[in-house]
């Protein structure tokens, strides 16, 4: 049988489907949607191998609609254009029975791509369900957005993947007729990266090298076999979220060599390309900060001009940015002073604003005070005036505490100047 392990167990309805209770849990939020089959446009965000694809059939499957869906990375407005008109000649009229439409890997489709959505989807000819592994709130265009429910998928805990390989054993006619032995997992766990049809590839790649049928599954087995088998490693995987620590921490570590060469591995490896620039936008600001304030601009250009031109020559605009980044000035003084910020936020509640801060566009608010003391910065020498920013049971309590790199060090001195009776910086 050609049919892959994981295509062959895939769940055929709610209680087959492992993990993600917190939405079609007993309470989950889809579930009774899911049991009345009002089901409404919705995006699924998760990590690879989560089970998104397979909640999209089930979904249609239990409220008895037509399933039609596409792939982002093959299809155009073409192909688009054909679904809609099936769906549209297929009682999609009917809201609570309008076919279901399931785009996997949406954050993959351009924008034209993404409009062509959006009439059948307000009209109610079809119900969309997108699947992404990126934030849809980058990828998917705000008018389409705003017409769908974004559910997350959580990654699959050690129980959950050992559940499904359990889960495999039991109820597979293949694996059923094996005696299988699962005396270790760890290292099937650890190359499965989380995902659970990784982890089914590999299992069933274990199953069919073995000569015999009593297996006995060890770690030590299960790396050697995978050693021999590279192709297992993929850009969805744990290899995937190594790399790129690997990178990010080069570049933190002011290495320009360890950065260029992971950098060159996710390129080789067919990374997107926005992937990679998204990730050096976020560390700009993350590890550098202040201290290098053009690092920030230089991280969004790169964003912004790799998302125009795409590979190969992205690849030059990419290598450059993580060069400029690894060899700036680094601090994360910005980082963990919002960090110190938000926890105190969640300790104190909502603390009042004090009222010379507070605005008195109203005759009665001016009559209560607000904004009566407020001291204008720029009617004072150097456009300072002392005075309180905190709510007064805060009050002095210092966020931002300035790095050591030459930046900083003026940025120090400068508040030493305004706060030295305050702050101690």
């Amino acid at each position: 049988m050609n049919i892959p392990l994981a295509e062959r167990i895939r769940p055929k309805n709610l209680q087959e489907y492992i993990s993600q209770t917190h939405l079609v849990g007993e309470n989950g939020s889809l579930t009774q949607q899911i049991a009345r089959g009002v089901i409404p446009s919705l995006i699924l965000w998760g990590p690879p191998g989560t089970g998104k694809t397979t909640l999209a059939q089930i979904m249609a499957q239990e409220s008895n609609r037509p399933f039609y869906e596409l792939s982002a990375i093959n299809s155009g407005v073409k192909d688009i254009r054909e679904v809609l008109d099936k769906a549209k000649n297929s009682g999609g009229m009917f809201t609570t029975k309008n076919p279901i439409l399931f785009i996997d890997e949406i954050h993959r489709f351009s924008k034209s791509q993404q409009d062509s959505l959006l009439a059948a989807v307000e009209k109610g000819w079809i119900t969309l369900i997108g699947a992404t592994t990126e934030n849809p709130s980058f990828e998917v265009i705000p008018a389409l957005l705003s017409r769908c429910q974004v559910y997350i998928l959580n990654a699959f805990t050690k129980e959950d993947l050992e559940a499904i390989l359990h889960r495999a054993i039991a109820t597979d006619e293949i694996l059923k007729t094996k005696h299988i032995d699962l005396q270790e997992t760890e290292a099937l766990l650890r190359l499965s990266g989380g995902d659970g049809r990784k982890l089914l590839n590999v299992f069933e790649l274990i199953i069919n090298a073995s000569e015999t049928d009593n297996i006995v599954i060890t770690n030590e087995k299960v790396m050697q076999l995978v050693q021999k088998n590279t192709v297992l490693y993929d850009k969805t995987g744990e290899q995937h979220y190594d790399i790129v620590s690997a990178f990010i921490k080069s570049i933190r570590g002011s290495d320009p060599n360890g950065a260029v060469y992971w950098l060159a591995r996710m390129i080789e490896g067919g990374e997107d390309v926005k992937f990679i620039a998204r990730r050096m936008l976020i560390l700009a600001s993350e590890d550098i900060g202040n201290a290098n304030p053009t690092a920030l601009i230089m991280a969004n250009n790169t964003f912004q001009a790799v998302t125009t031109i795409g590979y190969p020559e992205s690849r030059i605009i990419l290598s450059q940015c993580a060069i400029y980044l690894a060899t700036s000035a680094k601090s994360n003084a910005s980082y963990m002073a919002i960090g110190k910020a938000q926890q105190v936020v969640k300790q104190t509640g909502d603390l009042p604003v004090p009222l010379h801060l507070r605005n008195a566009p109203t005759k009665l608010m001016k009559e209560l005070g607000y904004g009566e003391e407020y001291k204008y910065a720029h009617d004072y020498p150097n456009n300072f005036a002392n005075q309180e920013f905190l709510p007064e049971d805060i009050s002095e309590t210092k966020f931002f505490e300035p790095g050591e790199n030459a930046r900083e060090k003026e940025l120090r001195q400068f508040l030493k100047n305004r706060w030295k009776d305050k702050y101690n910086y």
